[in-house]
């Protein structure tokens, strides 16, 4: 499987958590950070993302970059727990897939699949990252891209 996490863009901070928009940097380095991945090999056919509106709004910036469907997913908050992305990972049948989350969760979930621990390496806003796996499981994934603004 091949599976690419991202960070949503930045956002501005004048609302409660969940309500924060997009700046107008944050969209473009979104609209770069797709366009980078829309001349990989690794094009995903499918994004799940958080429902916390900055991420839908980097979800629809990318899915119109990339052409491809959203699907929101309760398990990818701030502070969810990695082990139950991993969970939906292995009922999931889509490849490339790509994740649209925050931190620190992004961060978690990307050093639980290629370390198997959970400490989370640092993501930046609009970063993404390329992992294979050829099993979904703590300590599986190769990191083999990133896709940076």
């Amino acid at each position: 499987m091949q599976l690419l996490i991202m960070r949503h863009g930045e956002a501005g901070w004048h609302t409660l958590d969940q309500e924060r928009e997009l700046t107008e940097a944050g969209r473009l380095h979104v609209a770069e950070s797709a366009a980078q991945m829309a001349e990989s090999p690794w094009r995903p056919k499918l994004i799940w993302t958080s429902p916390y509106v900055r991420a839908r709004e980097t979800s629809a910036i990318v899915s119109e970059i990339l052409n491809c469907a959203v699907e929101e997913k309760q398990f990818l908050t701030p502070d969810d727990d990695p082990g139950l992305c991993l969970d939906a990972l292995l009922e999931n049948r889509t490849s490339p897939l790509l994740l649209i989350s925050h931190m620190p969760l992004v961060g978690s979930l990307a050093t639980l699949l290629v370390d198997g621990h959970r400490h989370g390496i640092p993501f930046m806003t609009s970063q993404a990252v390329l992992l294979d796996m050829p099993v979904v499981g703590p300590g599986c994934a190769d990191l083999k891209a990133q896709f940076l603004p």
